[in-house]
């Protein structure tokens, strides 16, 4: 298994080093997340000790199989999936990133969970915003999304900091998914300026089919699992 893995790691590196060069980007603006999920506690503790450092996440209850078990290592773990809630509570302490905020009852959970944390450590936030408008996928609408960060920031809420845009590609259609993943780029960049965020510098775009293009397009944060790990197994 660690051998695959191995390979498997050092050719999204070096992918990812490739499609840098072609945007004329420095390669150190990108990180490369491992998207985890459904995958074994032993599968990730392998990569882990390959060097890799940023993992993803999309269910709390998966999550919790494995985070626990690697705490003594010095791992950081993004929340990438659509988050209830009321399941809120279960972020502070495990993870130190969530790439899924799209409402203010989410927001204000959250924050109050966060402080209620013996570590009172910060949240790094990043709004999901569903660019293709799409129905199967969540996410706020691009033009609601001023709007709804400026409430945010009324709000005050403590303990999260706010980073930037995620977004999902439209599977099977490149020129699509470049459209929105450059629209996603000039809503992070207006955001930022607008609202005076210096530290608003973060796209969370492209996954296994299409992270090439999201770093043409200048995403900051990759979620590869497939690339990676391989094709799940068929239950």
């Amino acid at each position: 298994m660690s051998g695959s893995l191995a390979e498997n790691l050092t050719a999204v590196r070096h992918r990812i080093q490739q499609c840098a060069e072609v945007a004329g980007r420095d390669v150190h603006e990108i990180q490369l997340i491992a998207v985890s999920k459904t995958r074994s506690l032993e599968e990730v503790q392998a990569l882990a000790a390959l060097g890799q450092t940023a993992f993803g996440e999309n269910t709390v209850q998966d999550a919790m199989t494995k985070i626990p078990q690697l705490n003594s290592q010095a791992l950081q773990w993004h929340f990438i999936g659509h988050l209830q809630s009321k399941k809120a509570g279960k972020i502070p302490g495990y993870f130190q990133w969530i790439h899924s905020v799209d409402s203010l009852k989410l927001a204000q959970k959250l924050s109050n969970a966060m402080a209620s944390n013996s570590k009172n450590s910060n949240l790094h936030c990043l709004l999901q915003v569903n660019v293709s408008g799409e129905n199967s996928k969540s996410g706020l609408k691009p033009e609601a999304v001023k709007p709804f960060l400026r409430e945010l920031l009324d709000l005050q809420l403590p303990c999260l900091s706010w980073r930037g845009l995620m977004t999902i590609g439209v599977r099977g259609d490149e020129l699509q998914t470049r459209q929105a993943f450059s629209q996603l780029r000039e809503l992070q960049q207006s955001c930022r300026e607008e609202f005076s965020l210096a530290a608003f510098d973060q796209l969370s775009m492209g996954m296994s089919g299409d992270y090439c293009l999201a770093i043409e397009e200048g995403a900051t944060l990759v979620r590869v699992g497939t690339s990676i790990f391989g094709q799940r197994e068929q239950l």
